[in-house]
């Protein structure tokens, strides 16, 4: 259900990331922007979208041995690109019900789903070989606690794979690409989803004043990861993190 306010106003997109009730923003924004998050996904990324995500899977090395959590996993795209490439177990968890629920509707029957925070993963220490987390670890309450659930929850020799959008080096391209994702898209995406939580003003501003690719690698090596492996894609606009455990 749409909420009656928005959930993002100007103000608080001054300091997304410092907003003290950040997940709960975050958790009803997604919830109401779900029913066409994947339309909006895929065309204002111009399809770019899964081939992010089908790059990602190949430098996690996934493989019938893996174990996978996929955290934050919205409406499942990335947990359904690691079941294709023919691993032992999916499990997909969200803290947004609505997202989740799409999840649920459009996956095969081998994947399973949870709904829980990332923050506080329902899951023994060492459980998995892969953690990922596509276009999320930006939105958690507390980047370090959520780095810290995903090594927890690996086993020795185990990976976190991340998937996130990254302002580009070059001057001109990130000028470009701010004008197209800050004015452009916005206002498109809003009216392509019905949305007025704010949540396609939120999100490219979470991208602008979220670290960039070397500050990242410092937080998943203070989180405990051994080895960080940095992949930009389509021009530094994405960036794949591939994280050791040790």
């Amino acid at each position: 259900m749409a909420p009656e306010k928005p959930v993002w106003t100007s103000e608080l997109l001054k300091a997304p990331h410092g907003v003290t009730d950040k997940a709960r923003r975050v958790r009803q924004m997604f919830d109401a922007i779900a029913p066409r998050y994947e339309l909006v996904n895929t065309l204002f990324s111009a399809g770019r979208d899964a081939a992010w995500r089908r790059r990602a899977v190949r430098l996690a090395a996934a493989g019938p041995d893996d174990d996978v959590l996929d955290i934050a996993c919205g409406t499942g795209d990335f947990a359904r690109a690691f079941h294709r490439a023919q691993v032992r177990s999916v499990v997909g968890c969200d803290f947004a019900h609505e997202m989740l629920r799409y999840a649920v509707s459009r996956s095969a029957a081998a994947v399973r789903w949870c709904e829980a925070d990332a923050l506080r993963l329902p899951f023994a220490d060492g459980r998995f070989s892969i953690t990922s987390c596509a276009f999320g670890v930006r939105n958690f309450q507390s980047l370090d606690a959520g780095l810290q659930e995903m090594y927890r929850v690996l086993r020795p020799g185990g990976r976190a794979v991340i998937l996130e959008f990254t302002r580009p080096r070059r001057r001109w391209i990130r000028g470009l690409y701010e004008i197209y994702s800050r004015r452009f898209m916005p206002l498109a995406a809003a009216v392509v989803s019905g949305d007025r939580s704010g949540a396609y003003r939120y999100l490219p501003d979470s991208v602008v004043s979220f670290l960039d690719a070397q500050e990242m690698s410092k937080r998943l090596h203070n989180a405990g990861f051994s080895r960080v492996v940095i992949q930009p894609l389509t021009l530094g606009v994405v960036t794949v993190y591939v994280a050791a455990r040790g």
